[in-house]
């Protein structure tokens, strides 16, 4: 038996707009410590996104997509939290924010494999 991990993930959401706090989940990021790993997937529903806002800027979410995910990977192409450590930048991406772009609560959990993991939980709570 392969042995458990511990990790902690957070859904992505994207908040059109801030003061009705409606959302969409467009991702999950996770964080492994033992095995330092930090990933975040994302499937943007550019039609379901329409629906709770017809006049969302879809470039600039995309932007803010890809920000974060530069980041989630790291190195000196992500900017300055880019050349953090995974532990910090996944703090950094989950913290509590008022923007379009936020994560929800840090869940915990054990794996065997973050990766296939990461997979369900995107395939779960975002397709």
């Amino acid at each position: 038996m392969q042995e458990q991990h511990l990790f902690e993930y957070a859904v992505i959401r994207i908040v059109p707009r801030v003061e009705r706090e409606e959302f969409l989940n467009v991702g999950v990021i996770l964080y492994c410590k033992k095995l330092n790993f930090l990933q975040a997937m994302f499937a943007l529903n550019e039609e379901k996104l329409r629906a709770f806002c017809s006049d969302i800027d879809l470039a600039e979410v995309k932007t803010y997509i890809q920000s974060f995910e530069n980041i989630s990977k790291g190195g000196k192409d992500a900017g300055p939290i880019g050349k953090l450590d995974p532990a910090s930048r996944f703090r950094w991406l989950t913290a509590t924010r008022s923007t379009i772009l936020q994560s929800s609560k840090i869940h915990p959990g054990f794996c065997e494999d973050p990766l296939e993991t990461l997979t369900r939980l995107h395939t779960q709570l975002v397709l």
